[in-house]
């Protein structure tokens, strides 16, 4: 009796999703970011008459919109910290600091930042802070380069403000990030393995024999596992698909452009992919297509048609 191969050891590799966010600025969130650009700090008064620091545009407890803004002092108290013992790229400090929670004199809530401290054990809750300014604002979060112990009292109560300022900051672009180490799974493994062979293998359900391409190494609609391994392709038919007229920073693909589901011959699902050599108001439901390989590439570029007659709908209807 031949032993069976024991399963591959799953990839693994580091992953980084990152993409900037841009939103445009109401009134109270406008002169709040222009503020700490001029290196003034400002909150909104509820309709209880507390101040809320950060601001926000409706009271969290009527719902009222609010529009009184409030100057509040850079100097307060840390109400609850967190010790950060290994700064991540981007963060506020690249040394060892604590993360706290800033009631700055004036305001009734706590604001969120950076503590530079030489330890934890320098830090407190009640311990007395202020601000320190970056050299260079722009009208951002970040123009407070983080927050520094501070001996003194209250520099001021709150003032009213009437929020106006010289050139206002009306919208900010915000990178979002996320790196950490991603490991498909088994079943994805050996389904990336084919395809660095350009082939395309899925795996089927041994309950309801839909094969699935990517596996997932179970059906989650039988929840069973798919040990059972199945090549289909490389040809295929577009279900669906939507025209992108929007250009991916960074992305050398001309707009307009086509991505589509494709359903490769013999998969139970449709797996989406780019659709190229045909104009882009060419592509149709029903369309054959196949895959192009670039040298070196690990996964098909895009789908190109086939040529062939289109399918008839009631082929791939149920994969819609």
């Amino acid at each position: 009796m031949t032993a069976a191969a024991p399963p591959p050891e799953a990839l693994r590799a580091p992953l980084i999703v990152e993409f900037p966010f841009t939103r445009s600025l109401g009134p109270v969130q406008s002169a709040f970011l222009t503020g700490l650009r001029d290196r003034t700090v400002l909150g909104v008064r509820t309709e209880a008459g507390g101040v809320l620091v950060p601001p926000v545009e409706y009271d969290p407890v009527t719902a009222a919109e609010l529009s009184d803004l409030v100057e509040v002092a850079p100097t307060g108290t840390v109400t609850t910290w967190a010790w950060n013992p290994e700064p991540r790229p981007g963060q506020p400090l690249d040394t060892p600091f604590a993360w706290v929670l800033v009631r700055l004199d004036g305001a009734d809530t706590a604001l969120l930042h950076a503590l530079d401290a030489p330890g934890p054990e320098a830090v407190r809750t009640g311990l007395r802070v202020r601000i320190r300014w970056a050299a260079e604002r722009s009208g951002a979060i970040t123009d407070i380069a983080c927050f520094e112990p501070y001996e003194g009292t209250a520099e001021r109560g709150p003032a009213p403000h009437d929020g106006r300022f010289d050139e206002p900051v009306t919208g900010i672009v915000a990178p979002a990030r996320l790196d950490y180490t991603y490991s498909p799974g088994r079943a994805q493994t050996r389904y990336l393995q084919a395809l660095a062979e350009r082939r395309t293998v899925g795996e089927r359900c041994p309950s309801c024999t839909k094969v699935y391409v990517p596996p997932r190494g179970a059906c989650p609609t039988c929840g069973v596992a798919t040990t059972d391994r199945v090549e289909v392709g490389p040809k295929g038919t577009v279900t669906t698909f939507c025209i992108v007229n929007i250009k991916a920073r960074n992305a050398e693909i001309e707009v307009p452009y086509v991505y589509a589901h494709i359903a490769l011959d013999g998969a139970g699902l449709a797996l989406h992919g780019r659709i190229a050599g045909i104009p882009y108001d060419e592509v149709r439901m029903g369309l054959r297509v196949e895959p192009v390989w670039t040298e070196g590439g690990r996964y098909p570029d895009h789908y190109r048609p086939t040529g062939e007659p289109d399918a008839d709908h009631d082929t791939f209807k149920e994969l819609l």
